[in-house]
């Protein structure tokens, strides 16, 4: 974190990356200082609604975030912004999203959490736009031009007010990561699983959070036995409505590699769910996307993964991801990330926050699922030594056939033999 003393004084001259949090009611032209080299811009959590046009003097921005600030419509002072490649504005009152407004070099969008009811037609000119945030909106139709963006890979819709999702959207090349729940197309199944109190529970240490809520360690105050626990943050989460991602986890049913609901939380002020407890020689497989890898999953620099473990893992998920399907839900999020694994290889796939419920087009929604699949081994394979192995040729080209352009030449999850 930077401060604005430090800017004006000249102390922050030459560096890449600025993140300033003060309140800012307008946007400090001391930043134009830095238009040789600023490449990273995070004014997040302040108070600015507007972009001066001079923003385009900076002529290496890379990335500018405005989370958590008062705009009430997506700037059109980006245009100019030819090496801009993401931009967040996750959080604040936008209801206006102009006709085109973006610099053509987006491939990363975050409008999470705002007032957008309609996308513009020119959104089909981004031609480089591998991700895009939309959950938490009032969007009610997604334009046809949809069709152009060939090379969206994640998009998120959830929370919106959506009648159906665009055949030209369900049919993009290479889309993998599709999250639409908690519009009203979308089903919401009624589950039977027993309530419990939270008064009965005794919190124990925290075990992990993400963007839906965190996790902790949990004992019955009576019986002594353990679990872990699951609590919301709030109703709405980047991926979409808490009680949507609290219905897959209920509604995916009990699997070998998926972690077992086993009653939902009864508590006046919080949503909650009660897990079973899963050891801590459980770790996870992969670390989410980083700016460069944009939808692609990164890996500790040592990572290495044996052939044996890679088609383990292969069939495990594999067996989850069709089984899930035969129960009409989308992970939404199927990533190394989101997967738990121990040394010996058994693995669980969770984090339901993006998961969708759907009635039609299953074929189509389970292809999408497949190139995730597809992208989960190719990565794992990358991190493979044993590249002249029969096992190795034959998961190759597995995953070659999921990531396959052509959705109607992918493989259902229960054709795929591992």
């Amino acid at each position: 974190m930077h401060t604005l003393e430090q800017l004006r004084s000249g102390e922050l001259k030459g560096i890449k990356r600025l993140t300033l949090s003060e309140n800012l009611k307008e946007f400090p032209l001391e930043i134009l200082s830095l238009s040789e080299s600023l490449e990273i811009l995070d004014l997040s959590s302040n108070h600015l609604s507007a972009i001066p046009k001079e923003i385009a003097q900076l002529k290496k921005l890379k990335i500018a975030f405005f989370s958590n600030n008062l705009f009430t419509h997506v700037p059109h002072e980006f245009k100019a912004n030819k090496s801009l490649y993401m931009l967040g504005f996750k959080a604040n009152k936008i209801e206006a999203f102009d006709e085109d407004i973006l610099p053509l070099s987006i491939s990363w969008l975050i409008l999470t959490d705002n007032k957008i009811k309609k996308i513009p037609n020119s959104i089909g000119d981004l031609h480089l736009l591998q991700k895009c945030a939309l959950a938490g909106n009032q969007i009610e139709e997604i334009p046809q031009s949809i069709s152009k963006c060939k090379n969206l890979e994640l998009i998120r819709l959830s929370a919106n007010n959506l009648s159906a999702l665009p055949l030209e959207l369900l049919e993009l090349p290479r889309l993998s990561w599709l999250a639409f729940s908690g519009n009203p197309f979308t089903p919401t199944p009624a589950h039977s699983l027993q309530e419990m109190d939270i008064n009965e529970l005794e919190i124990l240490e925290l075990l992990g959070q993400g963007a839906s809520g965190h996790i902790s360690k949990a004992k019955h105050i009576h019986t002594q036995d353990e679990y872990a626990i699951k609590i919301f943050k709030g109703a709405i989460t980047s991926d979409g409505y808490a009680k949507d991602e609290m219905s897959a986890s209920m509604g995916a049913g009990e699997h070998p590699n998926l972690i077992k609901v086993l009653a939902k939380i009864s508590s006046q002020n919080e949503l909650g769910l009660l897990l079973e407890l899963i050891p801590n020689i459980y770790k996870n497989l992969g670390n989410p996307p980083n700016f460069e890898t944009c939808t692609r999953d990164t890996f500790e620099k040592e990572s290495r993964f044996s052939i044996e473990s890679i088609s383990t893992i292969a069939k495990a998920i594999s067996s989850a991801a069709k089984h899930l399907h035969n129960n009409n839900i989308m992970h939404g999020d199927l990533y190394a990330h989101n997967i738990l694994i121990n040394d010996a290889d058994h693995t669980y796939l969770g984090d339901f926050g993006a998961a969708s419920f759907y009635t039609e087009h299953h074929e189509l929604f389970e292809k999408i699922e497949i190139r995730a699949f597809g992208c989960l081994l190719d990565d794992l394979l990358s991190l493979c030594q044993e590249k002249q192995s029969s096992e190795y040729q034959k998961l190759y080209q597995i995953a070659q056939n999921c990531l396959n352009t052509e959705h109607k030449k992918r493989p259902l999850f229960s054709e795929i033999k591992l």
